[in-house]
């Protein structure tokens, strides 16, 4: 009887809790995250993200609040660039260089492509967010 007993205990499916990442507090769009700002909550949902390292240092792109799961779509890399900056526009092909002065006509992290308007002539340009903040036109 035991021996029955312990081989339906071992052959028993074990449910399996998940842990999942949620904020403490209501954190709005455009604020970088801390991990101040997380806690792990025991539950599973789909999609969500499990992994506070995940998350801290990037930027929400939407309202989180506390206690509701964070997707990956819900959080990206901080922006170096805002809305009407002035910036660097640099266009380079061997050997020639020109750089100038623009202003963003948007907001974005490295690598996002945005529009600038190219300060002396006026004309908008889309050009790549370099990491130092220039951004290069093509």
């Amino acid at each position: 009887m035991r021996l029955l007993v312990l081989s339906l205990v071992l052959l028993a499916p074990i449910a399996a809790q998940a842990e999942i990442v949620v904020p403490t507090r209501t954190i709005r769009a455009k604020e970088v995250i801390s991990a101040a700002d997380l806690e792990l909550k025991p539950t599973d949902v789909a999609d969500a993200i499990s992994d506070p390292d995940l998350l801290i240092g990037k930027e929400a792109r939407v309202a989180l609040y506390p206690g509701r799961p964070i997707r990956g779509s819900d959080v990206g890399p901080p922006a170096i660039v805002d809305r009407n900056d002035l910036v660097v526009l640099v266009f380079s092909s061997q050997p020639l260089s020109i750089t100038t002065e623009g202003r963003a006509l948007g907001r974005g992290a490295a690598g996002d492509r945005i529009r600038v308007m190219n300060l002396s002539s006026r004309t908008t340009v889309t050009g790549r967010i370099r990491p130092d903040g220039q951004i290069e036109v093509q």
